[in-house]
């Protein structure tokens, strides 16, 4: 198993991703603010070019917000991933500001660059075996 941690500060928060490629397969936790949690689980299913999210409770009766920044990672990714991908995210900043908002878009935009990077150098492989069709 391969690991990566990326980190980006930007108007006093950092967000955090971190990769574990799983033989072909990618884990990414995506965590920041003042209270880091799983918010959201997104999934892409390499095969299908399917994705799926699923969104925790947050409060009053909302749903956690997350996935747009797995969305984002994800579409700047895709293209140089092996196989599956999930994607866990959890960014709460207290009292945020619109431009911590925004910086948050970029933030996961500069992150998803420098995974990109590191997913497109060779890495080692290993096919599963399986038993013959009867």
């Amino acid at each position: 198993m391969e690991k990566i941690v990326l980190t980006q500060t930007q108007e006093d928060y950092t967000i955090t991703l971190t990769a574990c490629l799983i033989n072909k397969d990618l884990l990414l936790t995506i965590t920041g603010g003042d209270v880091p949690h799983i918010g959201t689980v997104t999934t892409y299913t390499q095969e299908t070019h399917t994705t799926e999210c699923i969104r925790f409770p947050s409060h009053d009766g909302r749903f956690h917000k997350d996935d747009v920044l797995a969305t984002r990672v994800l579409k700047n990714i895709q293209a140089a991933l092996p196989g599956n991908c999930v994607i866990t995210v959890g960014v709460h900043v207290n009292h945020i500001t619109p431009s911590q908002i925004r910086a948050s878009f970029i933030m996961v935009n500069n992150l998803s660059s420098q995974l990109y990077t590191w997913l497109t150098k060779p890495h080692s492989f290993t096919d599963p075996v399986y038993y013959p069709a009867k």
